[in-house]
Order: structure tokens, then C-alpha cells, then sequence
């Protein structure tokens, strides 16, 4: 069965007519300096992707959300963890540390009802599965997708087609 794409059927074009990169060429400096940071091998990949896609999902960016599946898919994900990001809680394909780590960007991403989004017992639950390294690698994570998730939402780029390429 050959998936279909349905961005070739529907015309969609981005907001901005340029490439964000080339208007503000220091942009590819931070990219790049957050993407070494969160490859320095402290929490595992698929972790942080997973993490990023429940980002893309919490904040509605279709973009966010099918760049971090296929990335997840590339990596030999299986289709029943990469659906159940959105439904984490009550499934059964997350490790502990996992679900600690999803449970941090939901916890930074959505308002709490009451006292601070990030709890003292969500801190400690976290840092249960993570050393010190580790959590601030998981929380530079977070802060990559949030970079992204700003130039998501207000240039809305192209879902499924690489960021630059609505502009190449």
C-alpha cells in the first residue's frame, strides 16, 4: 500500500514568502547549537523525539507533529508507540523513564490548575530516571521544540516537506 501525500493534491504555501533561516541567519547557529546539545547521548534519541512530537501535538502544529513521526518512523519506532504519544498515559508502550519524560513536557507546555506547572514531585519523579546531565539535556529538548514550535505556528510551513523547502 503506497501512502499518498496530500500536500501535493491540495496546493499549501507558507506564510512568510522567505526562508526565516535567511532573514535571520543567526538562527541556524542556535539550530544547530541545540541540536549538538541534545545529542550528547544523556537521554536516548527516540526519548527526545518522542518528547518533541507530544510538543507538536500539545501545541496543534501539524507541522511539528509529522516531522517528529516520520523522524520516530526512520528510526525503526514501531507504529503503536509513535499513535499512542497523544494517549501516553494509558498506554502500555512507554518505559517509566519515558513516561516521566513525557509527563515533564506536558507539564511545561500546559497550564496547571493549581501551584506551578513543573511540581516539586514531578521534579523528583523525573529525576528518578534521569541524572543531573540528563534532565538538563531533557529540559534543552524541550526548549528546541518550544524554538520550533514559535516558527511553526506563525510561518506555518508546509507539512511533510522540510522546513526549507516551501522557500527553495
Amino acid at each position: 500500500m503506497n501512502a499518498r501525500s496530500i500536500t501535493t493534491e491540495i496546493p499549501l504555501r507558507p506564510r512568510m514568502t522567505q526562508d526565516p533561516s535567511h532573514l535571520v541567519p543567526e538562527m541556524a547557529e542556535v539550530s544547530a547549537s541545540l541540536f549538538k546539545a541534545t545529542g550528547n547521548q544523556s537521554v536516548p534519541r527516540a526519548t527526545i523525539s518522542l518528547v518533541q512530537l507530544r510538543a507538536g501535538q500539545i501545541v496543534g502544529s501539524t507541522y511539528l507533529t509529522v516531522l517528529h513521526t516520520g523522524f520516530l518512523r526512520k528510526a525503526g519506532e514501531s507504529e503503536e508507540r509513535i499513535t499512542s504519544v497523544s494517549s501516553w498515559p494509558d498506554s502500555p508502550y512507554f518505559t517509566a523513564a519515558e513516561r516521566a519524560a513525557l509527563a515533564l513536557v506536558e507539564a511545561v507546555l500546559q497550564p496547571s490548575a493549581e501551584g506551578e506547572r513543573v511540581s516539586d514531585e514531578l521534579y523528583a519523579q523525573v529525576a528518578e530516571h534521569y541524572d543531573e546531565t540528563a534532565l538538563a539535556t531533557l529540559t534543552i529538548a524541550i526548549g528546541q521544540v518550544n524554538f520550533f514550535i514559535a516558527l511553526a505556528l506563525v510561518t506555518k510551513p508546509v507539512p511533510g516537506r522540510s522546513f526549507t523547502d516551501p522557500w527553495a
